[in-house]
């Protein structure tokens, strides 16, 4: 069996619907002996240019590791999946089961938000600021 990277986007009005779309391509490589080795979820995110008048998009990572018959199958799901916008499949040398860059950089932005608020929540620095923008007013 050989490891893949599967990515595939779906769209926006059909992201409840990801749930149930990602246990059935799963269960599709595990009932064929195949293993997954990473599944993330990225949510919405905006796409680079629009496809079919859609700006957003839901997407969907899997790293997996399937028989070429699974695979095969997985294709012809997305193709005929009205959801599923775009679809990216990538043969990998080995099964990659880390956090993806996507994920570590939101995680870190949302760190980085959280220790910028925090300070603002615990003194009294918001004082300060409305001061400086009613005398920008004036």
């Amino acid at each position: 069996m050989r490891h893949y990277e599967i990515i595939f986007l779906v769209h926006p009005d059909q992201s409840e619907q990801v749930g149930g779309m990602v246990e059935r391509y799963t269960k599709l490589i595990e009932e064929d002996g195949g293993k997954i080795h990473r599944l993330e979820d990225w949510g919405r995110r905006q796409l680079a240019y629009a496809i079919n008048n859609v700006h957003k998009a839901h997407y969907v990572m899997l790293n997996v590791e399937c028989s070429g018959k699974a695979l095969a199958e997985l294709e012809d799901n997305f193709r005929y999946n009205d959801a599923v916008i775009r679809n990216l499949i990538i043969r990998r040398d080995e099964a990659v089961t880390e956090q993806s860059e996507m994920l570590k950089a939101e995680e870190n932005r949302s760190e980085r938000r959280e220790r910028r608020d925090r300070p603002e929540n615990t003194d009294g620095s918001n004082e300060s600021d409305s001061d400086s923008d009613s005398n920008a007013d004036e």
